[in-house]
């Protein structure tokens, strides 16, 4: 067999969806992605949602319209994509690394009190493998010491933290539409926020900074001269992935079926595997698996890269757990020990996931990883 690490779930109906938009002329930012942006909205119970080119520059234009620039302090977990703590840096701001419990791979409100300081101005979370933080207690630090509390829910679309949707907590959340990720637009991202000054500012800071937006100028009756009250930058999402996002929108329900129901198995089966440990589901998440990891204990047979290579050699695709950005090269002056995340990031891999994933090819995975670990 030949088994993705993960497989976008497209049809004809974002094939057509994406036609539509083209043979419409409007191409660019425009209706279709007003469109997608209200039902965004109204899906995970936001007011305002406000569409960008990447969750990256999601959360770069969320900081920046939050006040943070240079020399602030934003508390970040290590283990993430280093996209987390490059858009603070983009800002002009400094990370500052938290460890995580690894038992949920999340930062918890105890990882993150310890490393405030005076120059602490915000807190991005991450709802790590699309499995949600506990909010409750970060908020209320947050409210407490006076901090911007911005979710980092690149993976996290659909997901739930006790009963509501990540995205509708009156934060602000950032959002991806990257093809691994539970929906997308090839690329793309998403800013929700109940805050109708926040949300006015991120229109404009997405389009150059421009007080108006292409549709007010092309559908006005009246000559508009735009004006440019501050700098922004090009993070417009066009029509045409717009287009394509609506129709990923009405797939949502059914992937996260899927996905939970492979991921279900997975759970039953792997934890079986005496030197396995499958994912802890805190009581208060109801997690949209985009990934699903298991750790390797001290007791495997093999390490975690000599099992990806067996497993490659079988046809089977895996990736290696999240990464420790706090190790990487370009992080290291800002290195400081966490060692929940570097035994995560060390012994942890996370194995084929997607909808259209068959009984037979997860059995196959299944059967490969006990051959290999039994």
């Amino acid at each position: 067999m030949n088994i993705p690490i993960a497989k976008p779930y497209l049809g004809i109906e974002e094939e057509t969806a994406a036609a539509e938009a083209i043979r419409s002329g409007w191409v660019s930012q425009g209706p279709k992605v007003k469109e997608f942006e209200e039902m965004f909205a109204l899906y995970v119970g936001a007011k305002y949602a406000v569409a960008t080119t990447s969750c990256t520059t999601a959360l770069h234009a969320a900081l920046v319209v939050s006040g943070i620039s240079t020399g602030d302090e934003v508390i970040v977990p290590s283990l993430s994509f280093i996209a987390t703590a490059n858009s603070v840096v983009h800002a002009g701001a400094i990370p500052v690394f938290a460890d995580i419990d690894p038992d949920t791979c999340n930062v918890t409100v105890e990882t993150i009190e310890k490393i405030i300081t005076k120059k602490t101005k915000a807190v991005m979370p991450v709802h790590q493998m699309g499995l949600p933080v506990d909010l409750n207690q970060i908020m209320d630090l947050c409210k407490k010491r006076g901090l911007v509390l911005i979710e980092d829910a690149a993976c996290a679309i659909g997901s739930e933290y006790r009963g509501k949707k990540i995205g509708g907590h009156g934060n602000i959340a950032c959002f991806s539409f990257h093809p691994r990720k539970i929906i997308t637009t090839g690329e793309g991202g998403m800013i929700t926020t109940d805050n109708q000054v926040i949300a006015e500012r991120l229109r404009r800071f997405r389009h150059h900074g421009m007080s108006v937006s292409d549709i007010e100028r092309h559908t006005a009756d009246k000559v508009i001269i735009e004006m440019y009250p501050e700098i922004g930058y090009n993070y417009r999402m066009t029509d045409i992935q717009a287009a394509i996002g609506i129709e990923q929108l009405k797939r949502l329900l059914f992937i996260i079926k899927r996905r939970r129901q492979i991921s279900d198995l997975y759970n039953t089966e792997l934890r079986k595997i005496p030197c396995l440990k499958v994912p802890k589901i805190p009581d208060y998440a109801f997690p949209n698996y985009q990934s699903y990891w298991v750790e390797l204990l001290d007791t495997s047979p093999v390490s975690r890269d000599d099992l990806m290579r067996r497993l490659l050699k079988k046809g089977i695709a895996t990736r290696r757990g999240i990464m420790a950005i706090h190790m990487e090269e370009c992080y290291k002056k800002y290195y400081v020990p966490l060692p929940g995340v570097e035994h995560v990031t060390k012994n942890t891999i996370l194995l084929p996931l997607y909808p259209t994933m068959t009984v037979e090819e997860q059995a196959y995975v299944i059967q490969c990883i006990k051959e290999v670990l039994q």
